[in-house]
């Protein structure tokens, strides 16, 4: 039974889109060399597409992450989750390092992947930026109105400047916080650092793949071919209202508060916690990823865990109540509450 908290590695499967080091900085860890591992998979029991086991989190003692929560669901998870979603922990936190610009793309929602995918989760995010060089943007939602026809031939003829040119730019600076419902087309800028919070699922349609590492033509489509696939992508136009209400308080929150707008609770839920003078945090499966400073995180089962900056930790249910103290700052990333999720 899992009784404490538990630090963990990075986990870096490889990728199609280059990184910049920044994890490993964020880190403090050797860097990988290989410079196509953009995204470290925390606490995941969510195998990249197609390609499993690549992906999913080994625990210290050898076990998967998977495997350990399925063997008890109780423990890791807590009765009131185990309830509303079995042992399924309903959630995927990563570390992504935007080397390079990742291509514009689209991840599908619940009904869709219901329909055509076999799973009960889409692929709504959401991004906290740890880091952001000057002039950093994030690319998101279609400035107006696009038919099938249009973004099907816009696809299929690789026209980047029509696609990029149909799309808003976001700026972002470290601290900003930002929801991506399912559907949204979305493209994180170069030099970007960020804690992106996912629905538990590995689903992207990919809208542009020249010049990366990836055959899109073959690969970008969920192998349902593009004429279903781009029926995931949301084609309405958003005015700049809609995207200013998908925007969180980010740093700007309280302490313990969502750094998320509220929208988000149907999918995940991401708190900011500081620990001067100490930081209650309540029993439940999530994921801390301390931000800077450095501290202890206390628990109801052992000795305090010594925490600093770069790390990322996975907290069972059974850890109990804890307690983080000292000059640090931590993101807690965690399931949607029971009830909650569509």
């Amino acid at each position: 039974m899992p009784a404490e908290p538990i630090p963990l590695p990075p986990n870096l499967p490889r990728s199609f889109y280059r990184d910049s080091g920044a994890i490993a900085r964020f880190r403090r860890t050797a860097p990988d060399g290989d410079g196509y591992r953009p995204e470290d998979w925390i606490a995941s029991t969510t195998p990249r597409f197609a390609q499993a086991p690549a992906g999913l989190t080994t625990l210290p003692d050898g076990t998967r992450l998977a495997d350990a929560v399925a063997a008890d669901p109780g423990a890791w998870l807590g009765p009131e989750h185990t309830a509303a979603y079995g042992a399924d922990t309903a959630l995927l936190v990563k570390l992504l390092d935007a080397g390079q610009r990742l291509p514009l793309h689209s991840h599908p929602d619940r009904g869709f992947a219901r329909a055509h995918l076999g799973s009960a989760h889409g692929k709504t995010e959401a991004w906290f930026v740890v880091d952001a060089a000057p002039g950093a943007e994030i690319r998101m939602g279609f400035t107006r109105d696009v038919t099938a026809d249009e973004l099907a031939d816009w696809v299929g003829r690789g026209d980047t400047e029509a696609l990029h040119g149909a799309v808003h730019r976001v700026p972002v600076a470290a601290g900003d916080a930002l929801l991506c419902p399912a559907g949204t087309p979305h493209a994180i800028g170069a030099g970007v650092l960020l804690v992106e919070l996912q629905e538990p699922t590995d689903f992207s349609v990919l809208l542009e793949w020249e010049g990366y590492a990836i055959d899109g033509a073959a690969e970008g489509h969920l192998g349902l071919g593009f004429d279903r696939a781009l029926a995931a992508v949301d084609r309405e136009g958003v005015d700049g209202a809609a995207l200013a209400r998908l925007r969180g308080p980010g740093a700007g929150a309280a302490p313990g508060g969502s750094v998320l707008p509220p929208e988000a609770g149907s999918s995940f839920r991401a708190e900011l916690y500081r620990g001067e003078p100490t930081a209650a945090l309540d029993p439940g499966f999530s994921v801390l990823v301390v931000l800077d400073g450095a501290g202890t995180l206390g628990h109801e089962r052992g000795r305090p865990l010594a925490v600093s900056a770069g790390q990322t930790v996975l907290i069972p249910y059974a850890a109990g109540h804890t307690e983080l103290s000292g000059p640090v700052s931590a993101l807690r990333c965690r399931p949607p509450a029971p009830g909650t999720a569509g």
